[in-house]
């Protein structure tokens, strides 16, 4: 009997131990994992990947911009539990975790049957609870995307039972349904309810009757098999309805009715008896049914380019966050069409595409874009030409080095170079030099000025210019305007040796339209939370636009772009003429690369600036008696044409103080040209000095009534209401007599000194001049006498 008493205490104390030993390596674990877990508050500010919706400039809906879960996109939009049928959370519920109510996370019955098929050797499937697949989804889905082991098990217990502690069961149901995945939806993948009732149904959550909730729970464990047979699917939908009765959610009657409907999920054709059974089924159109009903997306160059820039201005968590954006464009769709209308239209050379764009000259807003050549009945590529394409921009770079050329003091549009053969020392140049020819090998030999040069768009005066003003002051100039060279780039950069997008060409141009100050591209004006929390607002942009030109040389270098246009005919040897605008001014240039490869041109009209694009998508040559006057021209035209209707005509304002005209002398075929002259006096002003310009004259009060001690005379911008800046439109600027006390409710950020009465004093009145010079004066300098014609 001892003996047998000392084994039971052995015996007894060996448990112990073994009951610590396990309570210590739980322990242990259970501290390693517990320390790994994430934090079960974020389900709180989950991003589950929700859909930003975009609209045009009228608001009108542009389409969405759907995430990716690795390469795949994620179509997905989360909805509240009031906004999906009682029928779908029922048959959920009842299919997936019929104990839902009575868990705290874990349903003991479910994992007695884990473990059973463990002791079996079977697969272990079934006894997850709703909450566990929600944190399977959400919480841990890294972990289940790399590998599945017993201590991931541990954690997705652990935490489902922290979420059960932390929030409330629809709660939980709710973020299920928006989390769930349900399916291939052709381009992306659908998520959540809404997507899968958009998808298979074409109808909003809250509008699924019985049947498609029947229907759409059934395909939780496996979519994308059982979506393939409907046949079987069928089966699994009697078995719900036939458990959803057992659990009380729905009557024998209404279990009747939903299996007698005549359903017909998107991309299925199928018949019935009257008793519900399927007669016949054909599985028609996989795909392309879950591609209209989720990817529907207007303009689609465009809203590429809005989400690029919506993910670098906010990060991608921000843009696909929790209940998406809102986001509004600067599109037009009236200059959309206008594009869309061109390209559509366009005769170009064989094999080739093109692409175009308008922008708003004023404030960088890109109003149309078009990113290949538009054909009827044919889908264009993804690729988008206009804001992706990297092509060599050919003369139209020449406009952007004349007028830096005019902003020193060696030139003026009656400077003259050589059109006469040159070569320049370049090491990595066949033969040890760089030798540049003309178009087509036209040369004049003769001494030409500049206005000329850039009308006929002639290579060696334009070599000379460059070399004159420096490689360093051209590509600097360059890097303003958004169009920078490569490095190693020399003298060939001047003709055109650059590469760079439409979009930025018709950029790099604003500045000749708006007074000298260079936009970047925009598309986004304004970004909202789905609930109306202001994320972006273009109001309150604190970045100001870059002065790249003074506006006196701005005005030089659109005067020499006019001229491109409208100095000579295509039979006197200009390539332009095809852009005129009967009634309206209009400035630009054509652009030829070599081979020729790339056909451009880009111009200005007081309203629009723009570019047109032609070349072959893959690259390389088109043939060799293409030149871009013939097809680039007409393209920019027609597009402008249509974007101007309705408008009234005007010209591009007044020049600024300093310039005045003066005729070409009467050498080459420009004999009666009047061109644009600098006022030596305003030299420095070009240079960034302005305190060196002379005083301008004083304002006339005309119409503000008789001078009173108590008030002042400010210059307001009328579309705001506000102080006047360098960087309000001269037609905008309009003088205001008010009290003096009044001057503070006028202020606004960068404003400019309120001009005071002139009788009251006139220091002040110099001094406002000498650091306003972008204000318009009423009587302008008496032109000095022009300087003699040469260099």
């Amino acid at each position: 009997m001892r003996l047998f008493l000392q084994f039971l205490k052995f015996v007894g104390a060996l448990i112990v131990a073994a009951v610590f030993i396990g309570v210590g390596i739980a322990s242990t674990y259970g501290t390693k994992w517990a320390r790994e877990l994430p934090d079960f508050r974020q389900l709180d500010t989950l991003s589950l990947g929700a859909i930003t919706r975009v609209y045009a400039r009228d608001n009108s809906p542009l389409g969405t911009l759907v995430p990716k879960v690795g390469d795949q996109k994620v179509s997905r939009t989360l909805v509240k539990l009031d906004e999906i049928s009682p029928f779908m959370t029922a048959a959920l519920i009842t299919n997936e975790d019929r104990r839902f109510f009575q868990h705290y996370g874990l349903d003991p019955y479910g994992i007695a049957r884990q473990f059973r098929r463990l002791s079996q050797k079977e697969d272990v499937q079934g006894g997850s609870t709703l909450t566990n697949q929600l944190v399977r989804n959400t919480l841990l889905l890294k972990e289940y995307q790399l590998a599945r082991t017993p201590d991931r098990k541990i954690k997705e217990w652990m935490l489902s039972v922290l979420v059960e502690r932390a929030f409330t069961k629809e709660e939980i149901l709710q973020d299920y349904l928006n989390a769930i995945y349900w399916g291939d939806g052709g381009p992306v993948e659908l998520y959540g309810i809404y997507s899968a009732s958009q998808a298979y149904f074409g109808k909003a959550p809250r509008d699924l009757d019985l049947a498609q909730s029947v229907y759409l729970t059934t395909l939780v464990p496996s979519p994308r098999g059982r979506y393939n047979n409907y046949p079987n699917q069928r089966g699994y939908m009697r078995s719900l309805l036939t458990r959803m009765v057992q659990d009380g959610w729905v009557t024998q009657e209404q279990a009747n009715a939903a299996w007698k409907e005549k359903l017909v999920p998107r991309g299925w054709q199928v018949a019935y008896d009257d008793q519900g059974k399927l007669t016949s089924s054909k599985l028609v159109d996989k795909t392309a049914v879950y591609q209209k009903a989720v990817t529907t997306v207007r303009y689609p160059d465009f809203v590429q380019q809005v989400e690029q820039e919506l993910v670098a201005r906010l990060g991608r968590d921000k843009v696909y966050g929790s209940g998406g954006l809102r986001v509004y464009t600067t599109i037009d769709p009236r200059i959309q069409a206008a594009v869309e209308k061109a390209s559509l239209n366009a005769q170009i050379p064989p094999r080739t595409t093109l692409a175009a764009v308008i922008s708003d000259p004023f404030n960088g807003d890109v109003l149309g874009m078009i990113g290949q050549k538009l054909r009827p009945g044919v889908t264009p590529p993804e690729w988008n030409n206009a804001a992706q394409g990297q092509r060599q921009i050919g003369s139209t770079i020449k406009p952007l080095l004349y007028t830096t050329a005019l902003s020193t003091d060696k030139f003026t549009q009656l400077t003259t170079r050589d059109d006469k053969p040159i070569s320049f020392p370049c090491p990595s140049c066949k033969g040890g030099f760089y030798a540049p020819k003309d178009f087509e090998g036209e040369m004049t030999f003769r001494n030409m000025t500049l206005r000329e040069a850039l009308d006929r768009s002639l290579n060696l005066p334009t070599v000379r210019i460059a070399d004159d003003v420096g490689l360093p002051t051209f590509f600097g100039k360059l890097k303003e305007l958004g169009i920078p060279p490569n490095d190693g780039t020399g003298l060939a950069a001047a003709l055109g040796a650059v590469e760079t997008t439409p979009v930025k060409m018709a950029a790099a141009y604003a500045p000749f339209a708006n007074g000298g100050l260079y936009h970047p591209p925009r598309y986004i004006t304004r970004v909202t939370t789905a609930r109306g929390e202001v994320l972006y607002d273009v109001v309150n942009e604190v970045e100001r636009p870059k002065r790249v030109w003074s506006p006196q040389v701005a005005y030089l270098g659109l005067d020499m772009i006019q001229g491109v246009v409208n100095d000579l005919t295509t039979s006197q040897g200009g390539f332009s003429e095809p852009a005129r605008i009967p009634g309206w001014p209009v400035g630009g240039k054509t652009g030829t690369s070599n081979g020729p490869k790339d056909l451009w041109f880009v111009g200005v009209n007081p309203y629009y600036v723009g570019a047109v694009w032609i070349g072959i998508q893959q690259g390389g040559n088109m043939a060799t008696n293409i030149y871009s006057g013939v097809w680039a021209p007409p393209i920019w035209h027609n597009m402008m044409v249509s974007a101007l209707a309705g408008k009234t005509a005007r010209d591009f304002g007044p020049p600024p103080p300093g310039i005045y005209k003066t005729a070409l002398p009467p050498i080459g075929p420009l004999q009666t040209v009047q061109v644009a002259m600098l006022d030596p006096r305003f030299r420095d002003a070009a240079n960034g000095v302005p305190e060196q310009i002379p005083a301008r004259p004083q304002y006339q009060e005309v119409g503000l009534g008789s001078s009173d001690p108590s008030t002042t005379v400010i210059y307001v911008d009328i579309t705001t209401g506000r102080l006047a800046t360098e960087f309000t439109k001269p037609a905008n600027i309009a003088p205001r007599r008010i009290y003096t006390s009044q001057i503070a409710s006028y202020a606004s950020d960068g404003d400019v000194t309120p001009l005071p009465d002139e009788t009251a004093d006139p220091a002040a009145v110099k001094a406002f001049h000498q650091s306003n010079g972008n204000l318009p004066i009423t009587t302008p300098p008496a032109p000095p006498t022009p300087p003699k014609p040469g260099s």
